[in-house]
């Protein structure tokens, strides 16, 4: 039976893979990650050279350091940071069904509307464009949704042309000094834990420091995901030199 414990769990990780890959939406990153340890286990498994194998621990362990550099500003940002007297938050779209916030963008919505009935002097703008199955933009969606949990509109800006992560700055920045207001040093951005470190860094190319507020992801293993996959999109922003 102990002969046979690697062949187990290689199954076990192998249905993992295709449940979060077929099953569950947004957990490509988990399911590629469940299926990389089961080609690992094999590997070690059935490969004896001595030489080999070393060669293949000394590279996984490489690219398992290499990664945990590249991650840790993103787990070190992803917190609350800012003082109870900024004037400004600006909400980061995540895509709506229809016209329903999807469920990051739910999480969002969440961590927005507990900042603002914690602080009532402060006002938000809610930036996201129309993307593909969106029956309006996400800026409009986030002020309904916010609207209807009794934030008053006067506290609410609507932006609706951004496309990226870096629009959404860009015009919210806009909108806000529109207001006579200024973001650099008085804005938070609400955005996913796992984006925050991101979002400030695309902000501060854009000349503005922002603090930041953290909202949760509701599902741990879709947590895991998206901060396997923000990894990627850091390394893929530094190299293009964005960040």
């Amino acid at each position: 039976m102990k002969a046979r414990l690697w062949l187990i769990a290689v199954i076990v990780l192998l249905v993992a893979a295709v449940v979060f890959a077929v099953a569950m939406t947004g957990h490509t990153f988990v399911a590629a990650l469940c299926a990389f340890i089961a080609l690992v286990i094999v590997y070690f498994h059935f490969v004896r050279r001595r030489g080999l194998r070393i060669a293949a621990a000394i590279v996984l362990a490489a690219g398992i350091a290499v990664f945990g550099v590249i991650e840790a500003p993103i787990v070190s940002e992803a917190r609350t940071d800012a003082p109870d007297d900024v004037e400004y938050l600006v909400v980061l779209g995540a895509g709506l069904h229809g016209d329903v916030p999807s469920l990051s963008l739910t999480d969002r919505l969440e961590g927005a509307l507990a900042w603002l009935e914690a602080h009532p002097d402060c006002v938000a703008v809610v930036s996201g464009g129309q993307g593909p199955g969106e029956t309006m933009t996400e800026g409009e969606a986030m002020g309904i949704w916010l609207d209807a949990r009794g934030i008053d509109p006067s506290r609410i800006i609507v932006e609706d042309r951004a496309t990226s992560t870096q629009e959404n700055l860009e015009y919210s920045f806009a909108l806000i000094r529109g207001r006579g207001g200024e973001p650099d040093g008085n804005c938070a951005i609400v955005t996913s834990e796992y984006h925050l470190y991101r979002a400030k860094a695309l902000a501060a190319r854009q000349g503005v420091e922002c603090f930041g507020v953290a909202a949760r992801t509701s599902w741990p293993t879709l947590m895991l995901n998206y901060f396997i996959r923000e990894g990627f999109a850091v390394t893929y922003y530094r190299l293009t030199g964005e960040i």
